[in-house]
């Protein structure tokens, strides 16, 4: 599982630090630390964080599902 969050995005609420400790912490005020390589053992927890992110600042990928578009020229047409 990989994880991404927009920092521009993220206002500091701290839910996600609140929900998965051993992936979020707060540094500081405002300042998000995160494992974006989270084990796959915290799965529950991550989704629970993202979910509860008031901003939806966090997007959890599944290395295992293709992204959206493969196989496609850049205009997204064959």
């Amino acid at each position: 599982m990989r994880l991404v969050v927009d920092l521009n995005r993220c206002q500091g609420y701290a839910q996600c630090a609140f929900l998965a400790p051993d992936v979020f912490a707060m540094h500081g005020e405002e300042s998000l630390l995160y494992n974006p390589h989270a084990d796959e053992a915290q799965r529950e927890q991550v989704m629970r964080a993202a979910t509860a992110c008031p901003v939806q600042a966090i997007l959890v990928e599944d290395p295992d599902e293709a992204p959206a578009g493969v196989g496609e020229g850049l205009s997204g047409v064959r």
